[in-house]
């Protein structure tokens, strides 16, 4: 009644599917599930947006779609590692998800989806067996060495597959995108499992369990060359960047937050994050969003390299942007665990490289407006109306204006 929609209207299919998976004592999971998309708004290094990006993880498929850690890599380039040791560490596959077979009365309504699941630890996979081609093993000296053969951290990186090729996943992947984009003529989004048998004749079987174009990437933003033109011209324009990454239009933020270039210095960025640790909470707070604008590499590990600020501390940013300095310049980000979170949080993230001939930052038109707050190394300022941040993930270009 409150939206007035007519239950007419609505129209529902259920398909049932038999699960993908072996029986290991009470539980049934298959070794790998996961989902792939055709089209990347956040490629890194020599990725390009057509390459598109798959996300997988040890168990039932509802663990990936729930936004669960899991290993995301592009089919295009599986072999690339985008996240040093240590973050691959910190993001990988800790638990998983289960048919648990025991439980043959389940209370759907008291337990919903999950009642018929058990969540379990990852040990439990490399008890089943699981684990032997899908993890990796953290050793003492910062290095992940594929396969289970000695102790320490397992790392759920399927090296075995994606670098050693045990079975052709990325490529099967690739593939199945390729002629399902073609043949439904937009970009596309595919659901997965994987059972790795036993049989030497026959090592694994790829189920293919759901193909639906993407939604949103018909509406999705572009920027024509008209229009990029007149944004680089524009005085309103305070910011434009030709490496962007992330894909929208955003018109609520009032908020910059950014490192004052004069004041910089790249010795002390552990202070800077904890400025910007105490700022952030206020605009958690306050519920304001903001763009963060400030030198070198985002969440860096090496702090003379960029700020090593860790999500929570800028976990209000819904913009994030780098800039070069004269010694201090921007290499090919190749993402952390920092990175993963930018991409699951769909923040934009954009580059302005040092001396560029067609990227640029304003700084005038950010000193002209209000101050809230200065600390040693930052300024707050707010706009009287709210920002236009406009972000062509296809074309890798962004603009930030004001009126």
């Amino acid at each position: 009644k409150a939206i007035n929609y007519k239950m007419v209207d609505e129209k529902m299919a259920v398909v049932l599917q038999e699960v993908v998976g072996a029986q290991y004592g009470e539980y049934f999971y298959p070794h790998i599930s996961g989902t792939a998309q055709s089209y990347n708004y956040y490629p890194v290094a020599h990725m390009e947006p057509e390459d598109g990006f798959a996300v997988c993880a040890v168990g039932l498929g509802k663990y990936v779609v729930d936004g669960g850690k899991s290993f995301r890599f592009s089919p295009k380039y599986p072999a690339l590692e985008s996240v040093s040791p240590h973050d691959q560490v910190k993001s990988s596959q800790t638990r998983f998800l289960a048919l648990n077979l025991s439980n043959s009365n389940p209370d759907l309504l008291q337990n919903g989806e999950m009642a018929t699941i058990s969540e379990l630890d990852i040990s439990v996979a490399e008890e089943h067996g699981v684990l032997t081609h899908c993890a990796s093993v953290y050793t003492v000296d910062d290095r992940i060495e594929s396969g289970l053969n000695q102790p320490g951290p397992r790392v759920v990186n399927f090296a075995d597959i994606l670098r050693y090729n045990y079975i052709p996943m990325a490529q099967t992947i690739e593939m199945i995108l390729d002629v399902v984009r073609e043949a439904i003529g937009t970009p596309v989004e595919i659901e997965f499992a994987i059972d790795l048998n036993q049989d030497p004749l026959n090592p694994a079987g790829f189920y293919l369990l759901q193909i639906k174009p993407i939604v949103d990437f018909q509406t999705g933003f572009e920027l024509n060359p008209d229009v990029v033109d007149a944004l680089m011209n524009s005085e309103k324009t305070f910011l434009f960047s030709s490496k962007t990454m992330g894909n929208g239009l955003l018109e609520n933020i009032t908020d910059v937050v950014y490192v004052d270039s004069a004041s910089f210095d790249k010795t002390d960025t552990l202070k800077i994050a904890s400025e910007i640790e105490h700022l952030n909470s206020m605009m958690v707070e306050e519920q304001r969003p903001y763009v963060l604008i400030g030198p070198g590499r985002w969440g860096s590990r090496d702090r003379f390299i960029g700020i090593p600020v860790n999500w929570a501390q800028i976990s209000n940013a819904k913009v994030v942007v780098e800039f070069g300095l004269p010694d201090l310049p921007l290499d090919p980000s190749l993402g952390s665990h920092f990175f993963h979170n930018v991409i699951s949080m769909r923040v934009g993230y954009l580059s302005i490289p040092y001396n560029s001939s067609e990227d640029f930052i304003r700084w005038d038109a950010l000193e002209r407006q209000q101050v809230i707050n200065q600390t040693k190394y930052l300024r707050h300022v707010r706009f009287d109306q709210p920002l236009k941040v406009q972000m062509d993930g296809k074309n890798r270009k962004a603009a930030i204006s004001y009126t």
